[in-house]
């Protein structure tokens, strides 16, 4: 006769299975938070409890939630600004389909953000984002990061096992040869991954950039007034402009005495036209700076501004939003004249990086009330003779997305009545158009 508990027994030998694989996973993920409590805790227990005893288990306990609440928190933070992302989008398309361009209009959101600490509030996005992932879960993190911000995770130079917090896999790099530069002498190459939001050349005394439709700010408030840019009011010869520039650009002056074969080169070219280019990255992107051309960084400038974001919406309502952010910024010469590449931070993006000077650190904690302090800057190399960049190759890299502005100098012939030559830049991308490292942003040919 069969015993009548045979059933119960196996029930309770699949449970107690149960019970042990869920007791050590929970294990697991209960020694991850052991170790972070350890790492941020342990100094501050240390310093306030001496060598004492048991007087931190109340405070071990209240702290075992911290990182789960924390992580529940940014994903319930990142699906709702997904949602609301995917919403806009959707409405603007639809605008745009039915040519409605959409114009500058600032609201009580726009006005709101000023009064927030998104500098600190980035900060500890940062800090949020630097934790360790454990192993078996850094996967369906990144996957769902990618199926959230369409991101391509087989372009990534490692497995997703080996990126053991969100920011190193935010600031991945990639496979080679998933980026070809275009080889043609005679053109720009986009530095980064991104959408082109607005290119043309600047004109006029100031150098005005269209923000969008309704609001324009100037290259340089952009750059800084100490910048090497060669703005002449309109009328003015190539003779009134070396005057101009040796007289009223202290900063240019200084470069070029310095420097004198770089200043001969420059003054020595053909007619040049300066244009310019926005590139805006999405936090799916992929984040890293590569040099647009060959050229010599003279001088860099990092401006402590605000963090404001800067996705479609930010465009629309927060006025001079590119002046006011963070950023940093690197000019000099290529071969066709000026160039200048400004990084702009955003909100969550206060750390913009640059390979050819890892010290350098962005969004730390301001020591002056007024934020219209000047920037802080440096010339390159000995008796200011610059870096060499060569394209296509890493210069920085943003920690997620942001907007990447290109000013420079190109080729622009001398026709008559406005007319345009076979030899002048033009640029071969479209507004809205999606563009990856080492494409041609715009061609000319030699004469």
């Amino acid at each position: 006769m069969k015993p009548r508990f045979s059933q119960n027994v196996y029930l309770l030998g699949r449970y107690s299975f149960v019970r042990r694989f869920h007791h050590t996973h929970r294990r697991t993920f209960s020694s991850f938070l052991n170790n972070i409590r350890s790492n941020h805790f342990g100094a501050r227990a240390s310093s306030i409890g001496g060598g004492g005893g048991g007087g931190g288990t109340g405070n071990s306990k209240g702290n075992a939630f911290l990182l789960p609440g924390a992580t529940m928190a940014t994903i319930l933070m990142l699906g709702a600004l997904h949602a609301r992302r995917l919403y806009e989008d959707k409405k603007i398309e639809e605008k745009r389909e039915r040519g409605i361009e959409l114009e500058f209009h600032q609201d009580v959101k726009a006005s709101f953000l000023g009064i927030l600490p998104l500098r600190s509030i980035s900060r500890a996005w940062g800090s949020l984002t630097s934790l360790e992932i454990p192993v078996w879960m850094r996967p369906y993190v990144y996957k769902a990061w990618a199926r959230a911000f369409h991101s391509n995770l087989e372009e990534a130079a490692l497995p997703l096992e080996e990126y053991a917090s969100l920011r190193d896999f935010f600031v991945r790099s990639l496979k080679e040869g998933c980026r070809s530069i275009d080889p043609d002498p005679c053109c720009l190459v986009s530095p980064v991954d991104g959408t082109v939001l607005r290119f043309g050349e600047l004109k006029g005394n100031r150098g005005m950039i269209e923000q969008v439709k309704g609001h324009s700010y100037s290259v340089p408030a952009l750059l800084g007034t100490n910048s090497l840019l060669p703005m002449v009011p309109e009328g003015k010869d190539e003779s009134e402009e070396e005057a101009v520039g040796d007289k009223g650009d202290k900063s240019w002056l200084r470069v070029s005495l310095a420097s004198p074969k770089l200043r001969e080169s420059n003054s020595a070219s053909p007619m040049k036209g300066l244009y310019y280019c926005v590139i805006y990255l999405r936090p799916g992107d992929y984040h890293r700076i590569h040099s647009p051309a060959d050229w010599k960084a003279l001088v860099r400038r990092h401006f402590a501004g605000r963090l404001f974001p800067v996705n479609e919406r930010a465009t629309r309502t927060i006025r001079n939003l590119y002046v006011e952010n963070e950023r940093v910024v690197l000019e000099g010469l290529w071969k066709e004249g000026f160039m200048a590449l400004a990084a702009v931070g955003a909100t969550n993006i206060g750390s913009i990086e640059l390979f050819i000077e890892p010290e350098l650190r962005t969004n730390k904690p301001k020591k002056k009330l007024f934020p219209t302090e000047p920037p802080e800057e440096r010339v390159y190399g000995p008796e200011g003779h610059g870096l060499k960049l060569e394209k296509g190759k890493e210069v920085g890299v943003f920690n997620m997305g942001s907007t990447v502005v290109l000013v420079f100098q190109a080729p622009t012939a001398k026709s008559p009545e406005g007319s345009s030559s076979s030899s002048d830049f033009r640029f071969c991308v479209k507004q809205g158009e999606r563009v990856r490292v080492g494409e041609a942003l715009g061609r000319w040919r030699e004469q």
